[in-house]
């Protein structure tokens, strides 16, 4: 009968829920990613993951059994958001398909993580690896960085971008509805194509084309983004109606009647990618920020020898566009902030995963390039959260709310007063575990 009544206990305990897993965060100075003030003296409870009250700690009723965590003279603001990086192909500084394995995946993502870097959209160099990572944070609650796809992008037959061994060319209009209605079976988060032609040494994608992806994006309900260098093909490409630009205009200032079809078409400048820009020439001499513990943290100490080495210097400086590089990179800083200025929306990213693009390091330099170009430290920390939260149209992310996921940044100083201040990290926290 005692084995009965045991076994009937351990089935009642077995159907009931299992308590929630509280945390309250008390005494912080909350910067919640609306653009309103600071709130000090700030208090947040976290339920399962999800933000359940978040207020004056003045107000706070600790939950019963709740884990607190004191974080007096803290700054807690909400996870950044990268929408223009590369995830998993780059082993050191080798960047290769066959580096593309779940481990590599992970690895980055983690690292991701540990930079205050909370979701990354990855952009267009993915194989069936990243859905079914994708898909498996979706069911549970992600110990690492949340990844968003492209999948496969497009690039044209023979042309410029993507990566060997993922990247198949596109040849013809014809055969885009059947590539983008693979890409919508997969639920891409976006779609993406490149049109360049790097300086001119690689073919373009012909427009038609770019014009076909566009639409049979829309048709399937997707978002669009594009890759672009020229101004006249932003111009272009703007008429159709894309989503977003994945850079900043390179070649030449922008100018009105690019703004005013960008505000008639609802397209974003979803990154500036500043960061990318400032990376072609700034290792062809000491950077300082190669002997930075923030960014060395993360390198093996080959890949820190290789980048400051003469032969790797003077391999970079040996490109025949090289010249160009600075000029490229101060008209990107212009066209950003004019957009800015001129209303159009705009959001955060940095082109961030292939070799000598630090996934962590180069968004936390991205902020500051971007204060460089005359955003404000609260613009700046936007784009970074609920701008390119709003991008993808994750309502559950991007700032710091009631019901949303507890995905933020604990910092020790205000990046308010510093945007530099974003890098002095205390601890990360995403759906509510904390990753860092």
């Amino acid at each position: 009968m005692r084995n009965k009544l045991s076994l009937l206990a351990l089935a009642t305990l077995a159907a009931l829920p299992l308590a929630a897993e509280v945390k309250v965060l008390k005494n912080f100075t909350l910067i919640d990613g609306n653009g309103k003030a600071p709130v000090p003296a700030a208090a947040m409870i976290i339920d399962n993951g999800r933000i359940s009250w978040v207020g004056a700690a003045a107000q706070l009723k600790v939950p019963a059994g709740a884990d607190v965590v004191d974080l007096a003279g803290k700054f807690v603001m909400p996870g950044i958001i990268n929408l223009h990086g590369h995830v998993g192909a780059v082993v050191d500084l080798k960047q290769a398909a066959e580096n593309i394995t779940p481990a590599n995946l992970e690895k980055n993502l983690k690292t991701y993580a540990s930079y205050g870097v909370t979701s990354v959209l990855s952009m267009g160099t993915d194989t069936d690896i990243a859905f079914a990572l994708r898909d498996k944070q979706r069911a549970e609650r992600p110990g690492e960085t949340r990844l968003f796809t492209a999948g496969k992008g497009f690039i044209f037959a023979g042309g410029y971008g993507g990566l060997a061994g993922v990247n198949e060319g596109t040849a013809t209009p014809a055969e885009v509805p059947a590539a983008v209605a693979k890409l919508a079976a997969q639920k891409v988060d976006t779609v993406k194509f490149w049109f360049d032609d790097h300086n001119g040494e690689m073919k373009k994608m012909p427009f038609p084309i770019a014009k076909a992806i566009v639409e049979s994006s829309k048709k399937n309900h997707l978002i669009v983004s594009a890759h672009v260098f020229y101004l006249d093909d932003a111009k272009e490409l703007a008429r159709y109606g894309l989503n977003g630009f994945a850079h900043s205009v390179r070649d030449k200032a922008i100018d009105q009647e690019l703004i005013d079809t960008m505000k008639k078409n609802g397209v974003w400048q979803l990154a500036a990618t500043l960061s990318r820009e400032a990376s072609m020439f700034a290792y062809t001499k000491d950077a300082p920020f190669l002997s930075e513990t923030f960014l060395t943290r993360s390198l093996s100490p080959s890949v820190i020898t290789t980048i400051k080495s003469p032969e790797f210097q003077k391999t970079l400086a040996a490109d025949p566009h090289f010249s160009h590089y600075p000029d490229y990179f101060e008209t990107a800083k212009k066209n950003f902030k004019k957009m800015v200025d001129s209303g159009i929306k705009y959001g955060f990213g940095t082109d961030s995963g292939p070799p000598g693009r630090f996934p962590g390091f180069f968004e936390h330099w991205e902020m500051e390039l971007l204060v460089e170009a005359g955003l404000t430290p609260m613009q700046v920390i936007q784009s970074a959260t609920k701008n390119s939260a709003e991008y993808l149209h994750e309502k559950d992310l991007g700032t710091l709310e009631k019901s949303k996921w507890a995905d933020l940044v604990v910092l020790d100083k205000n990046p308010l007063e510093n945007i530099r201040n974003s890098r002095l990290i205390d601890s990360v926290y995403i759906a509510g575990n904390r990753v860092k």
